[in-house]
């Protein structure tokens, strides 16, 4: 999902309403959200997207919003640190690298 469109989508993943957290993805993107997901105690739902070798990926929490929790900083990291759109996007590879507040 990009981080400019807040729009909230609801679909069924194996039969669970789940709110989707991005859609038409990779194996490597799948895999990398799933643990971020996990590791942030969101229950994690992953089906095949309708084209092969893309994936949907959904969490149960149907309040669940990727671009507000992201910049309300509610997400983690494996070493504690706060989720940037950066590391979301995996344009950074380093936890935290990013992070840069606009206040002091």
């Amino acid at each position: 999902m990009a981080l400019n469109k807040g729009k909230h989508l609801v679909e069924e993943i194996d039969g669970v309403r789940c709110s989707v957290v991005e859609k038409g993805v990779s194996p490597e993107r799948t895999e990398f959200l799933k643990n971020l997901l996990e590791l942030n105690k969101y229950t994690v739902k992953v089906a095949e997207n309708g084209v092969p070798g893309t994936f949907k990926i959904g969490v149960t929490d149907m309040l669940f919003n990727p671009v507000v929790d992201i910049y309300k900083r509610n997400l983690k990291t494996a070493s504690g640190k706060r989720v940037t759109p950066a590391y979301w996007l995996q344009e950074s590879v380093k936890e935290g690298e990013a992070e840069v507040n606009y206040w002091k």
